[in-house]
């Protein structure tokens, strides 16, 4: 029973979060003309005022994000073209992660330079994995299974590692930048804030729940191994 509760309770922290975030961003979907522009539009408006110029705004069927290489801020069509409070929120958020690189932020340039060395590592990794448990099947060699097993750990140690890096990063974005933008430079009406800070919440919980699936893949591949 404790074992199948355990379970229960890590299934919840893994995908509650993104399934809590679905709700929150639909509930605060629909069209606002009260407001004066598009998420899309902000985003614009914000980077020029921060003196980004040069910093692209484009529409992107690839997710929401900030691109550091391109120097772009990309949002779905919806919140780009949308007049919703999820729309501006978003495009709040990825103006942050803007004027973290416009400011040389730490944290962003080490997330950075880690996905991309990552991405490499675990293709490796996987590669080695793969042929070491393979060629260690046929010839019964233990030194083999044991490179696998190696592999496997580093190969998904960097992904957790990419997580954690990740939240200060995204935290920083939503609540250190965005919300006081949106708050103090008047973008949204005060009784709109609040929905906007769960929103913002919502979001972030999702790269946590990220680390925690992370970090579970790396404890059953441990188990695994033992």
């Amino acid at each position: 029973m404790p074992l199948i509760l355990l379970l229960i309770l890590v299934l919840v922290a893994v995908f509650g979060p993104s399934l809590w975030t679905k709700s929150i961003l639909a509930r605060h979907s629909g069209d606002r003309p009260d407001y004066p522009g598009t998420g899309g539009e902000l985003a614009r408006h914000l980077l020029d005022e921060a003196g980004l110029g040069k910093v692209a705004v484009e529409a992107t069927d690839r997710g929401d994000h900030y691109d550091p290489a391109a120097k772009a801020v990309r949002l779905r069509s919806d919140h780009f073209d949308g007049r919703s409070l999820t729309a501006i929120t978003v495009a709040a958020h990825e103006v942050g992660h803007a004027l973290q690189d416009g400011d040389g932020y730490g944290p962003l340039r080490a997330r950075t330079q880690l996905s991309r060395s990552v991405g490499g590592l675990q293709r490796i990794g996987s590669m080695i994995a793969f042929g070491a448990f393979a060629l260690g099947g046929i010839s019964g060699t233990p030194s083999l299974f044991l490179l696998g097993a190696g592999a496997g750990i580093v190969s998904m140690g960097s992904a957790v590692v990419v997580h954690i890096v990740t939240l200060p990063v995204e935290f920083d974005a939503s609540f250190n930048r965005a919300l006081p933008i949106l708050d103090h430079g008047g973008y949204l009406p005060a009784h709109d804030i609040p929905a906007a800070r769960r929103i913002l919440k919502a979001a972030a919980l999702t790269y946590v729940a990220s680390s925690l699936a992370g970090l579970l893949n790396l404890w059953r591949w441990i188990r695994f191994i033992r």
